[in-house]
């Protein structure tokens, strides 16, 4: 195991609005832009809203319209990656941990301190890469721990006494240097991976593209109730995204089930 805990190195700062805040916010203004273009529509010249104009306009619609499912299926893409990667290092974390126990388990009795202090470390561990979990816990995260207590330290220190606890050893520590990696890989792992700009262009365009909707022809229930659900829809798709995009908290965020259960008592 590591010697050290620490936060992800080079991470940027999240943004201080939630998921559900931003969606909420993009559902505000899309439905806004759609009253506001009905609003216009009665407002403006019939010349400005038939013919040429129309055709204009909806020629337009069509351009945004394309760009926007582009952005939209880029940013799915991105974060549904990103975040399988990450579920992926954490499962890998765990087989390794697993491994590693096993492993000094066929050494002998000489490795149960070794192992007591690997259960001891899986607690910090998890902490210190859920950390807004282990916060809202009110549980201090452990940013380094006694170097000389550290499993990685105690496996060093074994004494082989014969060729089958050399070899334990060497795959042991091999095993220790992949779980040491593996835990940096998920340090580098930024907290939210969503580029925000890309999301303010994104909410501006579906705006853009409702009020033109909305402009297109008389309001009435069953243009209002259309209208409505995919308003309601366009800010859900924007929630999903960057709801993947932090695969450490959320409400999809990536499990630690199988951290916390991949060592059975000794």
């Amino acid at each position: 195991m590591a010697d050290h805990y620490k936060n992800r190195p080079g991470q940027p700062s999240r943004c201080c609005l939630s998921p559900i805040a931003i969606s909420a916010i993009a559902f505000c203004l899309i439905l806004a832009g759609t009253i506001g273009g009905a609003m216009l529509r009665a407002r403006l010249p019939e010349p400005h809203l038939t013919g040429d104009s129309k055709e204009v306009i909806r020629l337009a619609t069509a351009l945004v319209g394309t760009l926007t499912a582009v952005v939209l299926a880029l940013l799915f893409a991105a974060t549904r990656t990103s975040f399988e990667h990450t579920s992926g290092y954490v499962s890998r974390l765990a087989a390794d941990i697993t491994e590693l126990d096993e492993t000094l388990e066929d050494y002998g009795p000489e490795a149960i301190p070794i192992r007591k202090q690997l259960r001891a470390e899986i607690g910090p561990l998890i902490d210190s890469i859920w950390q807004e979990e282990a916060a809202r816990a009110g549980r201090r995260i452990h940013l380094k721990s006694a170097r000389g207590a550290s499993a990685t330290y105690l496996l060093r220190q074994l004494q082989p006494q014969n060729p089958q606890q050399e070899a334990l050893q060497a795959r042991a520590l091999a095993i220790s240097s992949d779980i040491a990696q593996t835990r940096l890989a998920l340090f580098a792992q930024p907290p939210d991976s969503v580029s925000h700009p890309f999301i303010v262009v994104l909410v501006l365009w579906l705006t853009f593209i409702f009020t033109t909707f909305s402009m297109s022809a008389k309001p009435n229930a069953t243009l209002t109730i259309v209208l409505g659900v995919c308003v309601l829809s366009a800010s859900a798709a924007v929630y999903l995204i960057l709801e993947l995009g932090l695969p450490f908290d959320g409400l999809m965020q990536v499990s630690n089930d199988t951290l916390r259960e991949a060592l059975r008592p000794i």
